[in-house]
């Protein structure tokens, strides 16, 4: 009994006999059902971030090199996932985090007005290399280091963010409920890998994202209680 890639029969055999399913069998179970579940909640991790920009139309306290790298990264892991041939339940939420990182990236370049005219180069770039990487046309050799770099570039993602909210002692626009997806989310991924036999490379990518993710978190709980008792204060 197999629906999306889950097979079902071991988990409803021991119900049927009045038995738990055992670990070697729930296990994988639960890993494909958290899957698809992190792919469904994907669709909307970066909507708060992005519905936070548009209602204050302003990207006060945003580092647009780290939603810049963001989009990168995205891409890469996207384009690697399916060239190993991993199951959809296993990164599908990548291709939903790279739309909205590029929609998050243009809203950021739009309410930054005006963008110089060097900053376009990077966005020429991407659209110029991101198809052929997406193909996976490249040389597998090349393939395999790109996507080592993309775990520093994930992590240079996060560093100029979790620096610029540590240096103004506020993290701005950034959303709260979106970083706590990012992290919740990281978490699940590592325990998916796991069960998934994912290969050692994507695993550590999301075990940096839980350390990164969980960094802007806190740097949001710590920074926002002197900003509320300050206004509680004016009130």
């Amino acid at each position: 009994m197999d629906y999306l890639g889950i097979d079902m029969s071991c988990a409803i055999g021991s119900l049927r006999n009045g038995d738990f399913p055992e670990k070697d069998c729930l296990l994988p179970l639960i890993s494909k059902l958290l899957g698809y579940c992190l792919v469904a909640a994907s669709i909307t991790v970066k909507l708060p971030q992005i519905m936070k920009i548009v209602q204050h139309k302003s990207v006060r306290g945003l580092s647009v090199v780290a939603f810049e790298l963001e989009v990168v990264g995205y891409t890469i892991s996207l384009a690697y996932c399916l060239h190993k041939g991993l199951p959809f339940s296993a990164f599908g939420e990548m291709a939903f985090l790279l739309i909205q990182a590029l929609i998050l990236v243009a809203c950021i370049y739009y309410y930054s007005q005006p963008v110089p005219v060097t900053t376009w180069i990077r966005p020429l770039l991407y659209c110029a290399v991101a198809p052929t990487v997406l193909a996976g046309q490249i040389n597998p050799t090349l393939f395999e280091a790109l996507y080592a770099s993309q775990h520093a570039i994930f992590l240079f993602a996060r560093l100029p963010q979790i620096w610029k909210n540590f240096k103004n002692k506020s993290t701005g626009e950034l959303s709260f409920l979106t970083f706590f997806m990012n992290f919740a989310g990281s978490i699940v991924r590592v325990f998916t890998s796991l069960q998934e036999k994912a290969p050692i490379s994507i695993l550590t990518g999301f075990a940096l994202g839980v350390v990164t993710n969980g960094s802007i978190l806190t740097q949001i709980l710590l920074y926002s209680k002197p900003a509320a008792a300050k206004e509680k204060k004016a009130n």
